[in-house]
């Protein structure tokens, strides 16, 4: 469907409020990163042999897709499109919300976001699509559904943490994400002590967050994106990760290693080159550069 341009002006920091009109509703977490794909077959066989996601739905966003979906509120959604992919395969990020028709009427009333109607999607929960200052398409999704859930022992990850994107203009995505919608600081920091390439912001109601990857040349080719547009899934032990990793065959991957977050973190990536990051779920030493300035999330 069309989606429209989110043209923001920066503002102040403080969460926004349309006079008259009730606090904008909760937004509790990630519901979905959808990545473009250039071989379906060979991805499905990546996130479903390597990664071990067993639970998914087959054609759920047309003949040329699959949802792997991780937990009863989190999916990665896999698109072949019809034309090749564009430099950057990360599509669509969706956040979950406690009252959807709400959403859709605080971000239609702010006058200059104009969200796309709401439809009901494959697994039941309705949703709409927006994007942000930069063109990031975004969505907002109805709360999860009771589900009957399975998931294999050997699944490597049940949890999305986060996911990154490369942002520009980190004023204007900021007075989205932050003055809009009420995202807070999680933490800042750079290659250097006193850099910033890395800021990452949670959902006001939860511990999922966005990470906005910095100082990215705007040549930046695909190889160069897909290690920057990434997805981060949650581990209790990133050595036992890295070892089931292994044992389903992946003999290469980055890590595991401390970043300067202070986290344990290994990369692996899909048949495509998008950076799939498993973290642990808290730092294991102090981070360089800033503090944490909100909770970690919980295993």
């Amino acid at each position: 469907m069309a989606l429209a341009l989110v043209l923001l002006a920066c503002g102040s920091a403080a969460p926004f409020s349309l006079p008259g009109e009730s606090p904008r509703p909760k937004v509790r977490g990630l519901a979905f990163v959808r990545l473009s794909v250039s071989d379906l077959a060979k991805s499905r066989t990546f996130y479903q042999d390597v990664l071990q996601l067993g639970n998914h739905f087959n054609d759920c966003l047309g003949p040329k897709s699959v949802c792997f979906r991780l937990n009863p509120s989190q999916t990665i959604e896999l698109v072949q499109p019809d034309a090749p992919p564009g430099e950057s395969f990360l599509e669509e990020v969706g956040f979950w919300t406690d009252d959807l028709e709400k959403m859709h009427h605080f971000l239609k009333s702010a006058g200059n976001v104009k969200p796309a109607q709401i439809v009901s999607g494959y697994d039941d929960r309705k949703r709409f699509e927006v994007r942000d200052p930069e063109n990031h398409a975004i969505a907002f999704v109805s709360p999860p559904l009771p589900v009957s859930f399975f998931s294999w022992s050997t699944q490597v990850s049940r949890r999305i943490l986060h996911a990154g994107f490369v942002v520009k203009d980190m004023a204007a995505e900021n007075h989205f994400y932050r003055d809009l919608l009420g995202f807070r600081l999680y933490w800042q920091g750079g290659f250097q002590d006193d850099g910033l390439d890395w800021y990452e912001i949670q959902v006001p109601e939860g511990d999922n967050w966005i990470e906005y990857m910095l100082n990215i040349s705007p040549t930046a080719d695909h190889n160069e994106l897909g290690v920057q547009n990434h997805i981060s899934l949650g581990v209790q032990d990133i050595h036992a990760a890295a070892e089931l990793l292994r044992q389903h065959g992946l003999e290469k991957f980055d890590g595991p290693e401390i970043g300067r977050d202070g986290k344990w973190s290994l990369d692996v990536y899909d048949p495509d080159g998008t950076r799939i990051e498993f973290m642990e779920f808290a730092p294991a030493q102090k981070p360089c550069c800033h503090p944490y300035t909100a909770a970690h999330p919980n295993p």
